[in-house]
C-alpha cells in the first residue's frame, strides 16, 4: 500500500496501460454478436446477384406494352411462371409475358415488370388486385394477360449489384457487430468472422453480512446488491459476465474463490473489503499476491482523490496475469468506480477505440450550491435534460444511497479545485444512458 494519493486520471491511465485487447478469434456469426471486427470485410459477389423483380406481376418487353390503356389493353401470351429461386427461365419473346414473383430473377428477353394491379391477372375481366396462385391461373400459368398501362425500361427491376458490388467494403475493422451487421455478413455469404471476443468478467462481492436476494435477512444482514449491479453493468458494457455471490470475510476462502474463478476470467472485479477496517478481507487476501518473476505484479491498494470511491485496488493475478480491480463496497461507490475504471477496461479488452462514457456540459439546476471536498473530484448522481441542456442532482451525496442511483442517468462532476457548484453554473456531466 503506497502513501501516494492518486488522481482519478492517474489511476485510470495505470489500468489502461496494463490492459491489452484480447487476441482475435474466428467465430460463427451468431456467436460474434457484440464483438468487434478486426478485419475489413469485402463483398465477394454482387448483391443482389441477379436482376430481380421488386413486384408480383408480369415480365414484359417495353415495346409490347407501349401506349396500353384500360380501353386499349396490350394482350400478351403468358409463357410460364418465374418464382423466387427459379432455375430454368423462359425467354420472353415479342408479344409474350412471364408471370413473375417478387425477388424472382428477370427472365431473358424481358425489359420491365408490370405490377399485377396494372393487368387483368389473366382473368379476362377488370383490374386484378393480386396474383392468383400458380395452380389456379387460367390453364396453369399460360393463357393471355391484358396489360392496362405501359412501362418504362427497367421498371420494377432491382439491378444486380444495386445493394453492394463485388469488391466493395462491407464492414470496416473496428465495427461492433449488431443485428444489421450480422445480417449483412450473412447476406454476402460469410459464415464466420474474425473478431475480438467479448471479455469474460467475473464479479465477486465480499462481506459476511451479505445475503442473496430471495433469502431471509437475519440480524445485521443486508442483501447483496453489488454483485448484481456490477454483473449487469459488465454485460451492458459488452462483456460476458459471471456473478459470484457473496464470499465471507475470510482471506483464505476469498483467495481460493478467486483462484477457482481465474479459469474463466479475462478480468476480475471484487467489491468490498478494500479500505482500512479490521475486516478488509480483499486487501488481506490479495496484498501478498504477486509473481516473483513479474516485477510490479500483484495488487496495489490505493487512495484516490475522489468521492465516492476513495479506496481502490488494481493489479494482476494468477499465471496469465489476469487484471483485477478491487472496488469499494458501498453500492454507489462501487457503481461509480465501475463506470470510471472497469467499463473502460472492458472496452479496452474488446479493442474499442472509444472506452469512456460520453460527457456533456450542462447548466446546474439546484435549490442551493452543491458542496464538494477540496482536492477531491466529486461525482454526484444527476438527471440530465439534453434538450434544455440542464442537469439536476438526484438524492443526496451519501455513498450508500442506492435508490437515487436508480433514478440517475448521469454523474455530475465537480473538479478537484472546486469546493462547490453554484446553481445556474455550467458543470461537466458523464452520461450513463
Amino acid at each position: 500500500m503506497s502513501n501516494t494519493i492518486w488522481s482519478v486520471d492517474e489511476h485510470l491511465d495505470d489500468i489502461l496501460a496494463a490492459v491489452r485487447p484480447l487476441d482475435p478469434i474466428e467465430l460463427q456469426l451468431p456467436d460474434a454478436q457484440g464483438c468487434v471486427l478486426v478485419e475489413d470485410v469485402t463483398v465477394p459477389a454482387a448483391l443482389p446477384p441477379f436482376d430481380n423483380s421488386s413486384m408480383d406481376g408480369y415480365a414484359v418487353r417495353v415495346a409490347d406494352v407501349a401506349g396500353a390503356s384500360e380501353e386499349f389493353p396490350a394482350v400478351l401470351t403468358v409463357i410460364g411462371d418465374v418464382a423466387a429461386g427459379s432455375g430454368e427461365l423462359p425467354t420472353v419473346g415479342p408479344g409474350q409475358a412471364a408471370r413473375i414473383m417478387t425477388g424472382a430473377p428477370l427472365p431473358p428477353g424481358a425489359e420491365a415488370v408490370v405490377p399485377v394491379e396494372w393487368t387483368d391477372g389473366g382473368t379476362g375481366r377488370g383490374a386484378a388486385t393480386a396474383m392468383r396462385p400458380a395452380g389456379q391461373a387460367p390453364e396453369g400459368a399460360s393463357g393471355e394477360v391484358r396489360v392496362h398501362r405501359g412501362a418504362e425500361s427497367r421498371a420494377h427491376v432491382r439491378a444486380r449489384g444495386s445493394d453492394v458490388q463485388a469488391g466493395d467494403l462491407a464492414l470496416r475493422a473496428g465495427t461492433v457487430l449488431g443485428p444489421p451487421q450480422i445480417g449483412l455478413l450473412a447476406a454476402i455469404g460469410r459464415g464466420t468472422v474474425t473478431v475480438r471476443p467479448r471479455p469474460r468478467v467475473v464479479v465477486l462481492s465480499t462481506g459476511s453480512e451479505l445475503v442473496q436476494p430471495g433469502e431471509q435477512l437475519g440480524q445485521g444482514q443486508i442483501y447483496d446488491s453489488n454483485s448484481f449491479a456490477l454483473a449487469a453493468a459488465a454485460k451492458d458494457a459488452g462483456a460476458i459476465s459471471y456473478r459470484v455471490g457473496a464470499v465471507t470475510d475470510d482471506a483464505a476462502v476469498l483467495r481460493d474463490t478467486i483462484e477457482d474463478q481465474l479459469i474463466r476470467a479475462d478480468l476480475l472485479v471484487t467489491t468490498g473489503g478494500v479500505s482500512v477496517g479490521a475486516y478488509d478481507v480483499v486487501k488481506e487476501a490479495l496484498s501478498s499476491v504477486g509473481d516473483a518473476d513479474e516485477p510490479g505484479s500483484g495488487i496495489d491498494f490505493r487512495k484516490l482523490k475522489m468521492q465516492p470511491g476513495k479506496p481502490q485496488g488494481f493489479g494482476s493475478i494468477g499465471p496469465d496475469h489476469t487484471p483485477l480491480l478491487a472496488l469499494p463496497g458501498n453500492p454507489v461507490s462501487s457503481y461509480v468506480s465501475f463506470e470510471l475504471f472497469v467499463r473502460p477496461a472492458i472496452r479496452t479488452l474488446m479493442g474499442l477505440p472509444d472506452v469512456n462514457r460520453p460527457t456533456a456540459r450542462a447548466v446546474l439546476k439546484a435549490d442551493k450550491a452543491l458542496s464538494s471536498p477540496a482536492d477531491r473530484r466529486q461525482f454526484l448522481r444527476g438527471s440530465y435534460d439534453a434538450e434544455a441542456g440542464t442537469v439536476s442532482p438526484v438524492g443526496g451525496s451519501g455513498s450508500h444511497l442506492i435508490a437515487a442511483l436508480a433514478l440517475a442517468d448521469c454523474l455530475i462532476v465537480i473538479p478537484e479545485e472546486a469546493t462547490s457548484a453554484e446553481p445556474d453554473s455550467e458543470v461537466e456531466v458523464v452520461l450513463l444512458g
